[in-house]
């Protein structure tokens, strides 16, 4: 078998290498989680895959099998087994004109609502990815990375699904970003959306708490998809209903959803479980009731983060106005 050993300040090789790579980790990968570390070295590798590798103990760190969330730690050697992407001729290069012209075209859609030494805080649209994957050349973080060479240090801090719009905070440090991951983890953050539901969310004089259990699992083609389950994850979202709008043959609700843990597909599951899928939601959502009224987009906005900067302790809340999208949905409604 062909082994190929390689330090913290070697790149490792590309996906396309037909040999086992022994990777160390050096201080900037050094907290990622291994799902993580494994999606950006083995770019356009379906996701189904990585964890299919992890699982089966193709991936090993320190010569013991690990799970997706292991977080790695510096000095680790992870196991990199063989990988090939499918249809690498897909895959733009990061230095081609066509590539760049794209970056930009990116980025001047993506305003930046906040940036200092640690912090990089955009205000992501919708239908741009947060990071590139099969079959998705630019996210946000490659876009950064072409159109902000210098930044020598830029990881996503968390995610918003590719059609949710609003606050996406990134670390400019690493430092910066375990602080970040810490406060997310320790539920010291505030992360709220507003949503366009169908239907009439009755709320009363309480703020709803949705806590439904949810469970990720994968369709045959690989793509991610989550349900309510008994025996899932706990979530939980508080639910402030804000507006009910009306007009002949149609009502809809705007409403605040505030994250108080952070599932895949949280918020879009939760609304669907309770029989208001949010508008334009391509995978719970009402297709029937989303084409009659023309909607445009998943009507789903991160318009807030609250947190405590990772450098100084001050208490930052930052915030995006509605998209366009929104108050013209609104308007046709009211």
């Amino acid at each position: 078998m062909n082994l190929t050993t390689q330090t913290p300040s070697q790149p490792a090789k590309s996906p396309l290498s037909a040999t086992v790579v022994l990777q160390t980790i050096g201080p900037e990968e050094a907290g990622q989680r291994l799902d993580n570390y494994l999606l950006r070295w083995a770019k356009g590798v379906p996701k189904s895959h990585i964890y299919r590798i992890i699982r089966s103990g193709e991936v090993r760190v320190n010569k013991k099998r690990a799970e997706p969330t292991t977080r790695l730690a510096e000095g680790d050697v992870v196991r990199l087994p063989p990988v090939r992407i499918a249809e690498p001729e897909r895959e733009a290069s990061p230095n081609s004109p066509y590539t760049q012209s794209r970056a930009r075209q990116f980025s001047a859609k993506m305003p930046i609502l906040f940036e200092d030494e640690a912090l990089l805080i955009v205000d992501k649209p919708s239908g741009l990815a947060v990071h590139g994957g099969s079959g998705i050349a630019l996210g946000v973080i490659e876009t950064l990375r072409i159109t902000r060479p210098e930044l020598k240090f830029l990881e996503l801090v968390h995610r918003l699904d590719r059609d949710t719009s609003g606050v996406l905070l990134l670390a400019k440090k690493r430092s910066a970003l375990v602080e970040m991951h810490r406060q997310i983890r320790e539920g010291l953050t505030d992360k709220r959306y507003y949503l366009l539901a169908h239907g009439e969310i009755k709320q009363g004089n309480q703020v709803m708490q949705l806590k439904f259990p949810l469970h990720k699992y994968l369709l045959a083609n690989g793509e991610r998809r989550v349900r309510v389950d008994p025996d899932g994850l706990p979530s939980h979202t508080a639910l402030r209903v804000s507006n009910i709008l009306k007009r002949e043959g149609a009502t809809i609700t705007l409403a605040e959803a505030q994250l108080k843990t952070g599932r895949t597909h949280q918020i879009r599951v939760h609304l669907q479980r309770i029989g208001h899928s949010i508008l334009g939601d391509d995978k719970y959502g009402f297709e029937d009731e989303d084409r009659r009224i023309k909607s445009k987009r998943l009507y789903l906005h991160a318009h807030m983060a609250g947190f405590i900067h990772p450098r100084s302790g001050e208490k930052m809340r930052i915030e995006s106005p509605l998209p366009p999208e929104f108050t013209a949905m609104m308007k046709a409604f009211d």
